[in-house]
C-alpha cells in the first residue's frame, strides 16, 4: 500500500493549497509519478507471478545462444557498474551449448541477478559473470563482492516480497517479488537456481538449465 498512500497524501497535499507553493509543487508532482511508476511495476510483477503459478504463462521455446545472451544483459548492466565504478567481468566461451528457452524470459532473469549485483555492490566492487557447462547443463554464475546476505535470509530470499535489505530495495524501485520470478522463470525452463553467499564477502548466484 506504500505507493498508493504517498499517491494520495502528496495529491491531498497539492489540493490543500500546496498548488500554489511554487518552492514544492513540482517536487510532490514528481514524487506522485515515481510511486506511480513504481505501482505500475508492482502490479506487472504480481500479474506475471500469478500467470506463472497458474501454469498459464506462455513462453515460446527456441534454442538459445547463452553467449549472446550474457552479452545483452551484460550490456545492458555496464553503465550502471559504470557509474557505481564497479568492476565488470565476463567469462563466457562461444562454443557453449544452446539451451532450449524462451529468450525474452531468460533475459529478464539474468537481468533481475545482474541488477540486484550492482545495486548490492559498494562502490569500487566487482562482480563477475560467467558460464561453463557441467553435467549436461549450462551454468550461468554471477558472482559479487557486495553487502552479502544473512545465513539466516538465504532460504528466504526467493520468496515473494522478501527483502533483506527493504529500506534500500524500496529505494532503488524494486517490487520484492523480481527473486521469485526468476526462481519461477527458471523451474518453468526445467532448470534451477542456487545462491550463496556470506555477509561482507559477497554473493554468487548460479543458473542452472538444460543444455540441448
Amino acid at each position: 500500500k506504500t505507493p498508493l498512500t504517498a499517491i494520495q497524501g502528496f495529491a491531498e497535499t497539492l489540493l490543500g493549497g500546496a498548488l500554489d507553493d511554487a518552492t514544492n509543487r513540482r517536487r510532490f508532482v514528481e514524487i506522485i509519478r515515481d510511486h506511480s511508476a513504481r505501482l505500475d511495476r508492482l502490479t506487472d510483477d504480481l500479474l506475471k507471478l500469478s500467470l506463472i503459478e497458474a501454469g498459464k504463462l506462455e513462453l515460446e521455446f527456441h534454442p538459445v545462444n547463452v553467449a549472446a545472451l550474457v552479452e545483452s544483459c551484460v550490456d545492458t548492466a555496464r553503465f550502471r557498474s559504470a557509474q557505481k565504478q564497479l568492476r565488470l567481468t565476463v567469462e563466457c566461451p562461444d562454443n557453449l551449448p544452446p539451451v532450449r528457452g524462451d529468450v525474452r524470459r531468460l533475459a529478464e532473469v539474468l537481468q533481475n541477478i545482474l541488477d540486484n549485483a550492482v545495486q548490492y555492490t559498494p562502490a569500487g566492487g566487482k562482480i563477475a559473470i560467467y558460464a561453463g557447462v557441467e553435467n549436461n547443463q549450462v551454468k550461468i554464475g554471477v558472482v559479487d563482492t557486495g553487502i552479502g546476505i544473512p545465513r539466516d535470509d538465504l532460504e528466504r530470499i526467493f520468496e515473494r516480497f522478501y527483502r533483506v535489505d527493504a529500506a534500500r530495495s524500496r529505494e532503488a524501485g524494486g517490487t520484492g517479488l523480481g527473486l521469485s520470478i526468476a526462481k519461477h522463470l527458471v523451474e518453468a525452463h526445467g532448470g534451477r537456481i542456487e545462491v550463496e553467499s556470506e555477509v561482507g564477502q559477497g554473493s554468487t548466484f548460479s543458473i542452472f538449465l538444460p543444455a540441448i
